[in-house]
């Protein structure tokens, strides 16, 4: 006789919700590769749950979601995936401009765009700039975007700053290098989720981690749900966060 387990209803207390919440998309090559398809329909998958997923979070009231699209070490992919990606992007960002008004999630860009073609930067700084209308969910798209790159170019733009006599380096604290970084102004993520099997966090948000709580999971991106969520944020809420305390 052949015994089913039976998953449990996970239990998340929607009234505690971390404010911020992040993401490292990963898994849509091995996800195709699973069902036989070439890894650029895996990034077409995963492009289309991020769609989801950053739509309920708005709908939970989450107020941050930060999701690692493209890293400053993507480029080293072939070419062929690297420009399907760019093609998705361009995609999701035209549909996303003309559904805005209806959606009104907030969208803003961490990372260096100016690699990208002037049509997605344009896309970009449009997005951005329609979202300055908007309250609620903010989704920050890490594109080219690494950890170490970010913490360097702030330590340039601070130095800039001091050789100039804006800034006093004797009297640098965390919260002012932390305007520097492409996160200004947001909140450190309370949360960092990694799907696909990966134990690591790949370059990403390494400053504003430093007190985040972890998640991972063998899931795939692409196969990332609602319900997979509902465990990283059950996770989450059974923690204690000392911040270095007792």
């Amino acid at each position: 006789m052949a015994f089913f387990k039976q998953k449990q209803t996970v239990q998340v207390d929607f009234a505690h919700l971390p404010r911020h919440v992040a993401i490292i998309m990963d898994g849509n090559g091995r996800w195709a590769k699973k069902r036989g398809l070439p890894r650029t329909a895996g990034h077409a998958a995963g492009a289309e749950n991020f769609r989801t997923i950053a739509t309920y979070c708005k709908e939970i009231g989450l107020e941050y979601l930060t999701v690692y699209a493209f890293s400053t070490e993507n480029w080293k992919r072939p070419e062929e995936e690297v420009s399907a990606i760019m093609g998705l992007l361009r995609k999701y960002l035209l549909e996303a401009i003309g559904r805005m008004e209806r959606d009104r999630v907030k969208m803003h860009f961490f990372g260096d765009l100016s690699p990208l073609s002037e049509e997605l930067r344009v896309l970009c700084m449009e997005t951005e700039e329609i979202s300055k209308r908007y309250e609620g969910c903010q989704v920050n798209i890490c594109l080219n975007y690494g950890g170490r790159d970010e913490i360097l170019r702030a330590a340039r733009a601070f130095s800039q700053d001091c050789a100039e006599g804006k800034s006093d380096p004797n009297h640098l604290t965390e919260e002012q290098f932390s305007h520097y970084l492409f996160s200004a102004g947001v909140p450190d993520p309370d949360l960092v989720i990694r799907p696909s099997g990966e134990v690591r966090i790949s370059n990403f948000l390494l400053w504003q981690s430093a007190y985040a709580e972890f998640y991972f999971t063998d899931v795939l991106w692409p196969d990332f749900s609602k319900e997979e969520l509902h465990r990283a944020l059950a996770a989450y809420q059974s923690r204690s966060r000392r911040f270095g305390g007792v």
